[in-house]
């Protein structure tokens, strides 16, 4: 209440009108100006929404087809592991019949190889029993045949012939 002592009804009547010419003033002059500020203000920031919602919009678009692109190249390294691992069989497979084959060759050699030396060891077998019977023979025939040198001769050729073996 002593707010109201201090001031007069004139000073109050006086503040009112001025407040009151100041707002026609300013409702005639500048109030079209503020709200068409602020209606562009309004438009702006709307704007950026709508931009910010199509950016967001563009961004999981993006997303999306990078995500599907991840997944497209996972399935195409699969397939191409895939790939390289059935040539890597085939190969390994080919390899070892490539090495059985070389195997039964060295194997088919071998036998060849030891039987011929079988055949000539057997032919070297028999040109010297050849050669031990005829030099038993030929002793036979140059010496005295009697019973006991005989026997004596048929011993040694018997033991030649085991030395040889």
């Amino acid at each position: 209440m002593e707010l109201l002592k201090l001031l007069s009804t004139n000073e109050i009547i006086a503040q009112i009108a001025s407040f009151l010419l100041l707002f026609i003033i300013l409702k005639a002059f500048a109030w079209k100006r503020v709200l068409r500020i602020l209606d562009q203000r309004r438009e702006r920031i709307s704007a950026e929404f709508k931009n910010i919602e199509d950016s967001k919009a563009g961004v999981a678009a993006l997303k999306s087809e990078y995500e599907k692109s991840i997944s497209s190249i996972e399935e195409i390294a699969k397939e191409k592991i895939g790939q390289a691992l059935a040539s890597a069989q085939a190969q390994a497979s080919e390899i070892k019949g490539q090495a059985r084959a070389d195997a039964q060759s060295i194997i088919d050699d071998a036998k060849k190889n030891i039987r011929y030396e079988l055949n000539k060891a057997r032919e070297e077998l028999k040109e010297k029993i050849i050669d031990i019977s005829l030099r038993a023979a030929e002793e036979v025939i140059e010496q005295k045949l009697t019973e006991e040198k005989d026997r004596e001769i048929v011993e040694e050729f018997l033991e030649k012939v085991d030395q040889v073996k």
